[in-house]
């Protein structure tokens, strides 16, 4: 009697499924090393970096130190007004940005100790908003927890907004958290709508403003339509959506730009555009969490897919940058200056937003000759880092997947208690990212 399955199917079927179960075996050790890589970045991030205001700062030593600036250093602009090049140049920034990685590991193991993580961030957010006039977004504090430097920036605003929203939205905030977030948001986007989108710098601040969301640029463009989409998003109010719908189909062009006049969203679907010959995932990753937010809330099919194209363009842009980090050298002893204070010796009395930059790229240069680190950690793993992130905040799973290898090379480089800039976090963000693909 013949067999019911010939050899030639069963040897079929056997090969299948051994392949299958490789490809399986293989899933799961790098779904295992993504969340290895993802653990101790946030392990380091929680040991070093966040301070006991909640604010994520720069830069600190290998136990956790850094020289904090006083009131005075902050009310005389030393190093320079803008806080440059010291531990609490980004606070808003980064807690807007790390918000993304708080709330993706929340929602991966709905633990309540990653929960009170991304609560205590948003909290830094707040104090962040409340110390100056209405509509100033700091960027961090002096040892005495209320006094910032008098500069903040787009660079700070716009990730205030995005880490708040990304909070809210997922749901993280109890009910009267909720409502008080949203009363802030309100009252500094209605700031930014009396000032025509520039950002108000503190009292007594070199200059009455610092960046602007109002221009036609990457810069610009999908920062304030993030800003009212999202306000509508949380309100409900009608004006934001009015104000959005009108923002998004504005045309202008560029001071002394001789092409035709693009609207915003035409510029969002350009994705992230670098300026000159250096990569700048960093800030460019800005405008790239603003088109992410952007497509989940949109519901205009026609915006909805200029945003998913932005994101796309965004993502082959980054991408190159990712392998970046394999050329940094883990076992490099190269000298990092965390005394910040030696740049006084550049310092001056500054009188507007040009003699606060001009004190600070001053500063830069030397900080380069004193820092040989500095170029390393920035060049190498805060570019990869951040372009990493910015793949994986593509809603096009077809799209990352050919860069998955890539990434988790990238994630596993480094020895990240070895690092004094922070500027590794966005590694958290990308990682947990990945895995949620899993989970789609």
């Amino acid at each position: 009697m013949p067999h019911p399955f010939p050899r030639r199917t069963m040897l079929k079927a056997t090969a299948a499924f051994t392949a299958s179960f490789s490809l399986g075996l293989r899933r799961a050790r790098a779904a295992n090393e993504i969340a290895d890589a993802a653990q101790k970045v946030h392990d380091e991030i929680w040991r070093r970096f966040i301070d006991p205001y909640d604010i994520l700062v720069d830069y600190t030593d290998f136990d956790g130190t850094f020289p904090r600036p006083t009131p005075e250093e902050c009310r005389l602009g030393k190093p320079n007004a803008l806080g440059w090049w010291t531990p609490t140049e980004n606070g808003s920034m980064f807690n807007g940005f790390y918000l993304d990685a708080a709330v993706n590991r929340w929602k991966l193991s709905h633990a309540e100790t990653d929960k009170e993580k991304a609560r205590r961030l948003a909290n830094g957010l707040l104090l962040l908003s409340s110390l100056g006039p209405a509509g100033f977004i700091a960027r961090g504090v002096a040892d005495d927890g209320r006094t910032p430097y008098p500069m903040g920036s787009n660079d700070q605003t716009s990730p205030w907004f995005y880490g708040l929203w990304r909070y809210i939205h997922e749901g993280l905030a109890a009910r009267e958290e909720r409502d008080r977030i949203i009363a802030k948001m309100v009252e500094v986007a209605n700031v930014l709508v009396t000032t025509h989108w520039l950002m108000p710098c503190n009292t007594g601040a070199p200059s009455p403003f610092r960046g602007s969301f109002a221009g036609f640029t990457w810069e610009h463009a999908p920062r304030l339509l993030f800003v009212l989409r999202a306000m509508h998003d949380l309100t409900r109010d009608g004006k934001w959506l009015e104000m959005y719908q009108k923002a998004v189909e504005e045309r202008g062009a560029k001071p002394g730009d001789t092409a035709p006049p693009l609207s915003r969203l035409e510029i969002c679907a350009r994705g992230m555009e670098f300026h000159g010959k250096s990569r700048q995932s960093w800030t460019g990753a800005s405008g790239v969490v603003c088109l992410r937010g952007l497509w989940e809330m949109e519901s205009n099919p026609a915006y909805l897919r200029a945003y998913a194209q932005g994101l796309a363009a965004s993502l082959q842009l980054a991408a190159e940058g990712v392998p970046l980090v394999g050329q940094f050298d883990n076992a490099s002893t190269a000298a990092c200056l965390l005394n910040w204070r030696m740049l006084n010796l550049w310092w001056q009395p500054q009188h507007s937003e040009a003699d606060a930059v001009a004190v600070a790229e001053r500063q830069a240069k030397e900080l380069g000759r004193l820092s040989p680190r500095r170029g390393p950690e920035f060049n190498l793993i805060r570019e990869s880092l951040f372009a990493a992130w910015i793949v994986t905040l593509c809603p096009d799973r077809a799209l990352i997947e050919p860069h998955r290898t890539t990434l988790l090379t990238a994630l596993q480089h480094l020895d990240y208690k070895k690092l004094y800039y922070s500027q590794f976090f966005p590694a958290e963000s990308a990682a947990y990212r990945l895995q949620l693909l899993e989970h789609a």
